[in-house]
């Protein structure tokens, strides 16, 4: 079947199907916008790491920073939802601008400088209790409008939000691996001496691809506060915002452009309906058991082994 009719009739299930189908469960429609809020962050995270060849531990800095620039500017501001979400992209991407230091260093020391700079935004945002409340919080976020004639704050308008915003993400990742700037980086990961030596300007191009990873994290943090209504340092910038979107990339596949998706969709849902019933304490365990089983089997992740196993059947049947 044609690629593209394929991707029509996926794209009309999860639009129409889902919400309809599923749009009545609360419960269930709740752990699906979470479970794609973290696909979001999985996301952008893969297109720094595959991309831009950087690991890091720090993406809770620009999720928490979008959240609170796009709930500050619409409750201080009377700013609409939409346009302040991505004012939280740009705010995170210029927040960003502050970790140019680090891209100095390579490997482990950029993924723990980075980690650094999510703690000092946490201290920030909690001293700063005029601007962000403290560790008070801000509360009485508006919610997300109505969507497809899914009242304000739904549950099944909140999917169709965040459903848009992973389409929107993966055809910009899409597009950067495509172009000659992902052609540059590719060839950066080679020998990032050579490139500079044929005029690449690897500095450059890390900058952006860190800038664009931080705008992707910064509108699903912003969407993440409109989401639940609520905003406050230790959960803005909890670390577990750059550690469970890392496992769920991993997982599926970061060099992928569908497998953090898929990642953490079966991670964070497998987590919450199995194990987490199976085993009310101690259900991370098996979780990160699963992930080193997937990183020793098939250290490519999920997306890649299954289509592996797809193509030999397809052999095996010719």
């Amino acid at each position: 079947m044609n690629r593209r009719v394929v991707a029509l009739v996926a794209l009309l299930l999860l639009y129409v199907v889902v919400p309809l189908t599923l749009g009545g469960n609360l419960y269930l429609m709740s752990l699906v916008v979470a479970a794609m809020t973290i696909a979001g962050i999985a996301l952008a995270w893969a297109l720094l790491g595959n991309m831009g060849g950087m690991i890091s531990f720090g993406h809770a800095a620009f999720a928490g920073v979008g959240g609170y620039v796009s709930a500050l500017l619409t409750l201080k501001t009377g700013w609409s939802v939409f346009p302040a979400m991505l004012a939280g992209g740009v705010g995170a991407a210029l927040v960003s601008l502050a970790m140019l230091p680090a891209l100095r260093l390579k490997g482990p020391y950029f993924a723990l400088a980075i980690l650094a700079y999510a703690q000092i935004f946490r201290t920030l945002a909690t001293e700063f209790q005029s601007i962000t409340g403290g560790s008070a919080g801000l509360s009485g976020i508006p919610p997300i409008p109505s969507i497809m004639g899914f009242g304000s704050g739904s549950k099944a308008g909140e999917y169709l939000v965040i459903l848009s915003v992973l389409i929107a993400f993966a055809l910009i990742y899409r597009w950067v691996r495509e172009s000659h700037y992902g052609l540059a980086l590719r060839a950066m990961h080679e020998s990032e001496d050579a490139t500079r030596v044929v005029g690449v300007n690897s500095v450059l191009l890390k900058t952006l691809m860190l800038m664009l990873s931080a705008f992707m994290t910064g509108v699903v943090g912003a969407f993440n506060a409109h989401n639940i209504h609520y905003l406050e340092p230790d959960y803005a910038f909890n670390a577990a915002w750059s550690i469970v979107p890392v496992i769920a990339a991993i997982f599926g596949g970061y060099r992928t452009i569908v497998g953090p998706l898929i990642g953490a969709l079966v991670v964070y849902l497998v987590d919450q309906l199995l194990l987490k019933s199976l085993l009310p304490t101690g259900h991370e365990i098996v979780l990160g058991a699963l992930l080193a089983a997937m990183i020793i089997f098939s250290p490519g992740g999920l997306t890649p082994l299954a289509a592996k196993r797809r193509k030999r059947r397809t052999y095996a049947a010719t």
